[in-house]
């Protein structure tokens, strides 16, 4: 067994934070999802899966005061299972609520066939036939309210006994599901479901787009277009992983793109500029692959940052073509970016899982639908903060998180040590106030879901890097 390493690691932390250990944050305004220009307003429910911690775990002292100030954002509402008529009675109740609050919900939908491949968050619906009935019920429950639904995190990043624009088999190959359908059946759930949401007249809808340390653009915008992307309102990125603004947004920039490359028959998806060879008529076609631990921007001093040669590529494959399809972005936890387990003080030779509760992030930019860029619809906190992503052995067998030399809480259990962390380290920093640090406890209790995904990629100089993905609950 390694020892507890990450603790003392953090002692860093610790101390640079000793003033503000008792501190937890509380919302800037009244109104944290509101935007700036008094527009939409995203809804804070009262009765999320924060305030369900509080009620069923009793937390105490700075504990509770983490997840109370966690509580006072808008996060999104994850639906998993049930009946047809259970999961249209639970969205009517979450409109509705909603709509009195004058406020607009976010959902996310996470039911398919072989969700997550069997693994951490393995379950969804039994067949095609009852996703596309309980899909029919979820849009039923939306009716006429407005309504965010964010698409199966994970759903076309991990699609079953799938083979990619280069040919290669992927991983995912369930025993009992059909080599020669199962792919189709997935593409086809997502079109029915981007079809049933399109048909309401106040429901926006975001489809899987991963996030921007896994599949290369191409391959991602191959899955998108296949699934029904241009009947959206877009595609999501980021959900539940740690990857820097910045990158997400000149990742989407690119997939935005990429889309009109493909529809407009501009080229196929592998002459897609990727963050996997960022070579360009702006660096001379001097490529190299993109970090994903230093923010990405034009212009950068270092190659592995600089998203100049992708972004002169597309212009000069579209001309005056101006890319249409948005995207959102799920901030709640990439405000220091994602963890590099190189720097651990324990050595990995298998799979670190640096998706799953990596130590030491924050908070990233706080729900609006106020963002300066005409292709970024929103910064949604899609994964609650403050859950769990499951019990993260790290490839060393368990039963502790090497990291932090204690077992985790499983998936969607309040993690109060993780909670703490996001608030201290949050970038843009949080408000704060004392909290009552008289007490302290851990909850154990069950949530009702949350997510998590793998940002582990890999590609070559003609933009076909691939990665995996796990979903959670």
């Amino acid at each position: 067994m390694h020892p507890p390493t990450r603790i003392r690691a953090r002692a860093g932390v610790a101390a640079a934070a000793a003033l503000a250990a008792a501190l937890v944050a509380t919302p800037a305004s009244a109104h944290p999802g509101k935007s700036a220009d008094g527009g939409e307003e995203l809804w804070v429910n009262p009765k999320s899966s924060i305030t369900e911690h509080l009620r069923t775990e009793h937390l105490k002292g700075q504990d509770r005061a983490d997840a109370e100030a966690l509580a006072g954002y808008a996060s999104a509402s994850w639906f998993t299972g049930g009946t047809p008529s259970e999961v249209r009675k639970d969205v009517r109740d979450q409109v509705r609520r909603a709509d009195r609050a004058d406020a607009v919900p976010t959902l996310v939908a996470y039911n398919l066939p072989y969700r997550d491949c069997a693994q951490y968050s393995a379950g969804g619906a039994a067949s095609q036939a009852d996703y596309e009935e309980w899909i029919d019920a979820f849009a039923a429950g939306i009716g006429n309210e407005r309504a965010i639904v964010i698409l199966e995190p994970d759903g076309l990043g991990v699609i079953p006994w799938y083979t990619t624009i280069d040919g290669a088999q992927e991983w995912c190959q369930p025993e009992d599901a059909d080599p020669a359908t199962a792919a189709a059946e997935r593409f086809a759930m997502f079109n029915h479901a981007v079809d049933a949401f399109g048909a309401l007249p106040n429901a926006q809808v975001y489809l899987d787009a991963g996030n921007s340390a896994w599949l290369n653009v191409g391959e991602n915008t191959d899955r998108l277009i296949k699934a029904g992307v241009q009947r959206a309102d877009g595609f999501f990125l980021n959900a539940s992983n740690y990857q820097f603004t910045e990158n997400s947004t000149a990742y989407g920039h690119w997939i935005s793109s990429c889309i009109e490359v493909i529809t407009r028959g501009l080229g196929a998806a592998a002459d897609c500029g990727n963050q996997y060879w960022n070579g360009g008529p702006a660096n001379d076609w001097t490529g190299v692959a993109m970090t994903r631990y230093a923010p990405w921007t034009a212009g950068n001093a270092d190659p592995a940052a600089d998203t100049s040669g992708v972004d002169s590529k597309y212009a000069q494959q579209l001309g005056d073509i101006v890319p249409t399809t948005q995207f959102v972005i799920d901030t709640s936890r990439n405000g220091v970016g994602p963890w590099d387990p190189t720097t651990s003080d324990v050595e990995y030779t298998g799979d670190a899982e640096d998706w799953c509760n990596p130590p030491d992030r924050g908070l990233g930019a706080r729900p609006t639908l106020d963002v300066d860029d005409p292709l970024v619809a929103g910064y949604l906190w899609i994964k609650v903060p403050g859950e769990s992503d499951g019990q993260c052995y790290r490839s060393l067998g368990g039963p502790l998180d090497p990291e932090r030399g204690m077992q985790d809480p499983a998936a969607g259990q309040w993690f109060a040590e993780q909670a703490r962390e996001l608030i201290e380290l949050a970038v843009p920093p949080l408000e704060t106030t004392r909290a009552d640090c008289r007490g302290k406890g851990k909850g154990n209790g069950s949530a009702d879901a949350n997510g998590k995904g793998q940002a582990n990629g890999k590609g070559n100089a003609g933009g076909n890097g691939h990665g995996q993905g796990h979903g959670g609950v």
